[in-house]
């Protein structure tokens, strides 16, 4: 059994300056776990493969395309590939907690707008 805590990760390295924890890292899938202090966002992007999002934490803002969403805990939002989106914790004054899953894992790298 293989087992991780995102406490106990060390932070990914990444352009968007953020907290990021990599939680698993497959051909067919990866998974990462971001941490949004209030009023951090990620830059807009495109990502080459299908993304999913799964609130942990917080109330965080999902923007993908031209739409922009606040979202609570226990929730998931789709983002297909190719489509500009990005998470942002604008709004309130608590920590936002996201779990992000690219399935497969991408082959290509984001375009970071």
């Amino acid at each position: 059994m293989i087992s991780r805590d995102y406490k106990t990760e060390p932070a990914k390295e990444n352009p968007h300056k953020v907290d990021v924890k990599q939680l698993y890292n497959k051909d067919t899938a990866q998974v990462m776990h971001i941490t949004l202090k209030p009023g951090e966002s990620l830059k807009p992007h495109k990502t080459p493969v299908d993304v999913f999002f799964y609130v942990l934490e917080g109330t965080p803002t999902i923007h993908i395309a031209d739409e922009s969403q606040q979202f609570s805990k226990d929730t998931l939002i789709e983002s297909p590939a190719d489509i500009v989106h990005y998470l942002s914790n604008d709004e309130g004054n608590e920590t936002a907690r996201i779990l992000v899953t690219k399935a497969p894992k991408p082959t290509k790298q984001t375009k970071l707008l």
